[in-house]
């Protein structure tokens, strides 16, 4: 994902300065997911560190910045003034909201937790956000790519 998301930086950065500043968050959303998943991925090692609430809520703090994003801002940016590119959005949109939903409730779940708390269940969590966080970009990645190959 992180390789996936450098190369939409590469391909797409400099058109836009909200779309690069969004790119950028992905990247950060990324780098510290991967960072709070390499904490939890030895699932079976009673020793295994977790993340620390900072992590966490700094982590979640970056995520809900680039979902909400995508959806104050980004998301019409990318189909203003292009009929098609508004029915792509359109067609996007209910599965950007289903990943939304998802970031949105691991954000609730995890940001403000006590320590102790954080064990139940985040190795699954984190795994699911991880499959949703690919599904969104791979969303995005479409809106993008129809932005950047349609003429002017």
């Amino acid at each position: 994902m992180l390789s996936q998301a450098k190369h939409a930086q590469k391909q797409w950065g400099g058109t836009h300065s909200a779309v690069d500043t969004w790119l950028a968050e992905r990247q950060q959303v990324l780098v510290e997911f991967y960072h709070i998943a390499g904490l939890t991925s030895q699932k079976n090692n009673a020793q295994t560190s977790m993340p620390s609430m900072a992590q966490l809520t700094s982590f979640c703090q970056i995520l809900m910045d680039y979902v909400s994003a995508g959806h104050f801002e980004i998301f019409d940016i990318l189909s203003a003034g292009d009929v098609q590119a508004e029915s792509l959005k359109q067609q996007l949109y209910p599965k950007l909201l289903a990943t939304t939903d998802t970031c949105l409730t691991f954000n609730d779940r995890f940001s403000s937790l006590q320590d102790e708390e954080l064990a139940k269940g985040i190795n699954l969590s984190i795994e699911g956000l991880g499959k949703t966080l690919a599904e969104r970009f791979e969303l995005e990645d479409k809106m993008l790519e129809h932005l950047f190959s349609t003429p002017s």
